[in-house]
């Protein structure tokens, strides 16, 4: 009994973090309709700074603390009148999910050049010693995550009920355009909220750094499970936040104590897949909600400008020939490597840029895709002897099953619900892959891969799997070229445009919607096979969440809707940290900035908008406008 009691109350705890982070996540949904996926980077910003004045510079804890959460206030003052305040007035809400995943990189890397990479640990403010209240023994530090947790949701209360502030947030968060002809100043009011979650973030960060590991990418997992935990609790719901935060803390600790630790994800991740499902605005329905006005339906994407005709043929032909001639110009062999992995995450992105790109189905797990059909064709060539074709084509197999139970669970969910429920999907697949060591290699790998062969051939230099992968690419870039100019293409893209008018055109929506779904994962997957027979190794890390992430900022900053865009965005983030190696350390800084930039200024992708400056140099020869979307996720 005494050991469920330590259990539960070490969920509360935990739980109390995720609270405060749902918190944060909640106030900025409220006020804006945007999620900020950045939330979770203010925690650890906040107890690195801790760290940092605490330990470096021995300031009192008080002090300390004061001047952390004075860091963090700073750090969401910049970024949110830099970056996300300009972005709510000109980016659809699709376009808002990304930016902040961008600013969450950004944050990231930030971390990484200041602190490193190693972790950091910060001591209990009131001793090691626990304190024991009825047998039981209570860390110190929990009462001071209780306090704080107990006083920012009373301060929160007091702020939005009974202060001018609070009622103008309010008036915000119901309908942007009352509130201006108000004389409510609704970007000042817009960064306020911002601000506020990341100060809500910071303390999180700063009471719970005590207890936990801090690393640059900390954040990633507060953000996670802030998110998981909101909605769960329901996305704009301050009760629900909190409700939810602590709910999800102790299932992931009565899960680790009496399951496995190994599994506690999988179950909490797995507990918002049936919210998700059951009632996908959360347990709790939030207040007021935020109306639709002109100004959200004004915010649209740019026209996406394609090639067409004999330019696209020319310079397609251009293209390959070029990339044909590549190798003999390369004699670095990390260089070679890093153009074959390359090519290998483009065709994953293929198949994401046909589900983002054309249907409009924001996806937060295409990783997850990538790594069924690793492990499976791997596992499969590894252990039961098959041959690596056979065994590629039954890993795509068993990613188009997973992808066809996911759209049947998911048809009804729409904008941000179904992204949530596509990191789900990742994050359960991710749980998988660690916890099922016996199958997989757990948190190690699987080891002794065998190289990609067609009957005696084997691809196993890089020169070899450079063209192999190249081949698949350029039938790959002809089929979709074909099938997005077909009929099915083009509802693709009405579904994109508005789902209820595709419907009443007598598109068939749901099948549409669960088809190009599994292509994605046809493509994930095959990316994923190829990947473990190049390396001969496959580890989670390789084919994890944070491999979702990255792949959405190359898809962006190449030009999704274009097919081809996206390979320049791989280049990008693969190529350059290989060649300038003196950089890597930057690179995740980089990414995170050049992310969030290409959303803000390049909202076409630097391929889209290099096209849309050659339209505009030839008088529209050679080029073909296609109208965007709406600002609302389909």
């Amino acid at each position: 009994m005494e050991q469920a009691v330590q259990i539960v109350i070490g969920g509360l705890l935990q739980g109390s973090v995720f609270a405060l982070v749902a918190l944060g996540f909640s106030l900025v949904f409220r006020v804006t309709g945007a999620i900020n996926l950045m939330q979770g980077a203010f925690c650890i910003l906040g107890a690195l700074s801790m760290y940092s004045l605490g330990q470096v510079f021995h300031w009192p804890t008080g002090l300390a603390a004061a001047g952390a959460a004075a860091a963090v206030v700073a750090v969401g003052l910049i970024i949110g009148a830099a970056f996300f305040v300009p972005g709510l007035s000109r980016l659809p809400v699709s376009g808002m999910l990304i930016m902040t995943a961008g600013m969450l990189t950004l944050a990231e890397g930030l971390a990484l050049l200041v602190w490193g990479s190693q972790p950091y640990a910060l001591p209990p403010f009131s001793g090691e010693a626990p304190v024991r209240v009825l047998g039981i023994r209570l860390p110190t530090q929990g009462f001071w995550i209780a306090a704080v947790t107990a006083a920012v949701i009373l301060g929160l209360w007091l702020l939005l009920t009974r202060t001018t502030a609070g009622k103008a947030l309010r008036a915000c968060a119901e309908n942007p355009v009352a509130a201006r002809l108000m004389g409510i100043d609704v970007p000042r009011a817009t960064l306020a909220s911002f601000v506020l979650a990341a100060l809500i973030g910071g303390l999180g960060g700063i009471v719970v750094g005590p207890i936990t590991s801090l690393q640059f990418d900390t954040g990633r997992f507060f953000t996670i499970y802030g998110f998981v935990a909101v909605a769960i609790g329901g996305l704009g719901s301050f009760v629900g936040a909190v409700v939810g935060g602590l709910l999800l803390g102790v299932v992931e600790q009565v899960a680790a104590g009496y399951v496995s630790s190994l599994f506690a994800n999988s179950l909490a991740f797995g507990l918002l897949l049936v919210v998700l499902l059951w009632r996908p605005s959360g347990l709790f329905a939030s207040g007021p909600q935020r109306r639709t006005d002109v100004r959200d339906e004004n915010r649209v994407w740019p026209p996406i400008v394609r090639l067409r005709g004999r330019s696209a043929a020319v310079a397609g032909i251009a293209a390959v020939a070029l990339l044909a001639a590549l190798p003999l110009a390369v004699n670095s062999v990390p260089v070679m490597s890093s153009l074959v992995i390359t090519f290998i995450l483009f065709i994953g992105l293929l198949g994401l840029d046909l589900l983002m790109g054309y249907a409009g189905q924001v996806s937060l797990g295409q990783a997850g895709f990538m790594a069924i059909g690793g492990y499976a064709s791997a596992i499969l060539a590894t252990n039961h002897d098959w041959s690596p074709l056979a065994a590629t084509a039954a890993g795509i197999v068993v990613a188009v099953a997973c992808a066809v139970v996911l759209s049947l669970f998911t048809m009804r969910l729409r904008g941000h619900y179904l992204a949530l429920a596509t990191l789900a999907f990742g994050l359960l697949v991710d749980s998988f892959t660690v916890g099922l060591t016996d199958l997989t290699g757990g948190p190690s790998g699987l080891v002794g891969i065998p190289s990609f062969r067609i009957g005696p051939y084997a691809f196993d230099t890089s020169e070899r799997m450079y063209y192999l992968v190249l081949a698949l690419i350029v039938v790959l870039v002809v089929v979709l070229h074909g099938g997005v100019r077909s009929g099915f293409g083009r509802a693709l893209q009405a579904i994109r445009t508005d789902q209820t008018a595709a419907a009443a055109l007598g598109i068939n929506v749901a099948r549409h919607k669960l088809i190009v779904l599994a292509i994605s994962a046809a493509l994930a997957a095959l990316a994923g096979s190829l990947y473990a027979f190049y390396f001969h190794f496959l580890s989670p890390e390789m084919v994890g969440t944070p491999r979702s992430l990255e792949m959405l900022a190359m898809l962006v900053l190449g030009g999704e809707g274009t097919l081809v865009g996206p390979l320049l965005g791989v280049a990008i983030l693969t190529l350059l940290p290989t060649v300038f190696q003196p950089l890597a350390a930057y690179k995740t800084f980089a990414t995170g900035l050049l992310l969030v930039l290409a959303v803000r200024y390049l909202p076409g992708g630097i391929f889209g908008t290099a096209v849309d400056r050659l339209r505009r140099i030839t008088g529209g020869r050679g080029t073909a406008p296609v109208a965007r979307v709406p600002g609302t996720l389909s």
